[in-house]
């Protein structure tokens, strides 16, 4: 964790909700995880925003529109939302959804908020759960569903947004050293039971998104795409992220969201900043509502990271391909 009484001041920081932007009324947005917590409070401000379309990308059917229920309720408006089936467990999954998105006839954002922390080793497609579920599999989202989004920035003439929900913890200084240990393939080097350690595979997972995001935002800028790609930290909050995890670590961060913790409405609003924000925070780190580059490390942003940086991008392109969803970056960079 971030040292303690920076970390303490940035939990008691003021946030405020976010301006929509001006088109909201006409505007579609995505969230996945959106059936509780973080998800669920930033689906049910698009709503109250006024969105045209908000689409809740939910592993459970069942649990997604009890959740759309309750929006419905709580914003007034009966007819607003649409539950789609998303289980990022299953890349094959990620590809069926996709599919549904490049039929739309705009995005306007996608926030990717969907994640998992595991306490035990569990392997899914060859890889430990949570590498296939934060990082894989959000990536993919994030490929599959850059080409929509670009294709409204041109068409509507104005930038849209892609949102990488990731976590402070990615920061720790202690991951410095973890990271650089890994031999070989990254995704292989977390992907094995006796090197599994939980409190460090869910901070690793995040760092490696941030990794991936800066590197796609050196390939592809935001002149070229029309999207403005980025990363947020939503801080420690009251959500069911430890759901996986044992016992008694569920009983620690109980303890800890008592005294530190925001509600998650209040750690949704970092998530709307960074998908309304500007090309200032194109591949940068936002958190407390702020882009707050300022946080990334040297370590990660020196040139050692950068080839950290290049390793990571390099690794996730050819676990795409070798497991049959393979990404044309230059075909993306064309766009």
């Amino acid at each position: 964790m971030p040292k303690i009484t920076k970390f303490v001041r940035d939990q008691y920081t003021t946030l405020p909700v976010p301006q929509p932007p001006a088109d909201m009324a006409s505007a579609t947005y995505i969230v996945t995880g959106a059936n509780s917590g973080l998800g669920l409070e930033c689906a049910k401000h698009l709503v109250r925003m006024g969105a045209r379309r908000v689409i809740m990308a939910v592993r459970s059917r069942s649990k997604g529109e009890t959740a759309l229920s309750a929006i419905r309720s709580a914003t007034g408006r009966p007819h607003a939302g649409e539950v789609w089936e998303l289980d990022l467990a299953s890349p094959d999954s990620v590809e069926a959804f996709a599919r549904r998105v490049d039929a739309l006839d705009r995005l306007d954002g996608l926030i990717a908020n969907a994640g998992v922390a595991m306490s035990t080793f569990e392997l899914v497609g060859g890889m430990e759960t949570t590498v296939m579920v934060n990082v894989i599999s959000t990536m993919l989202l994030a490929f599959r569903t850059l080409p929509k989004l670009s294709e409204w920035a041109r068409r509507g003439g104005k930038l849209t947004n892609l949102v990488i929900v990731s976590s402070n913890t990615a920061l720790e200084p202690e991951l410095e050293q973890k990271v650089a240990s890994l031999r070989g393939d990254v995704f292989d080097a977390l992907s094995v039971k006796e090197g599994f350690a939980p409190f460090d595979q869910y901070p690793m997972t995040k760092l490696l998104e941030i990794f991936a995001v800066r590197q796609l935002a050196s390939i592809i800028p935001v002149s070229t795409s029309g999207v403005v790609v980025n990363t947020v930290n939503p801080g420690l909050c009251y959500s069911d992220l430890d759901r996986n995890l044992g016992t008694m670590a569920r009983l620690g961060m109980a303890v800890t969201r008592r005294v530190l913790a925001r509600t998650s409405e209040q750690g949704s609003r970092t998530l709307l900043h960074a998908a309304f924000a500007g090309p200032e925070s194109y591949g940068a780190y936002c958190s407390e509502c702020q882009v707050k580059e300022s946080d990334i490390p040297a370590w990660i942003t020196s040139a050692v990271g950068k080839s950290m940086q290049k390793r990571v991008w390099t690794d996730l392109l050819k676990r795409l391909e070798s497991i049959g969803h393979g990404v044309d970056i230059e075909a993306l960079a064309a766009k």
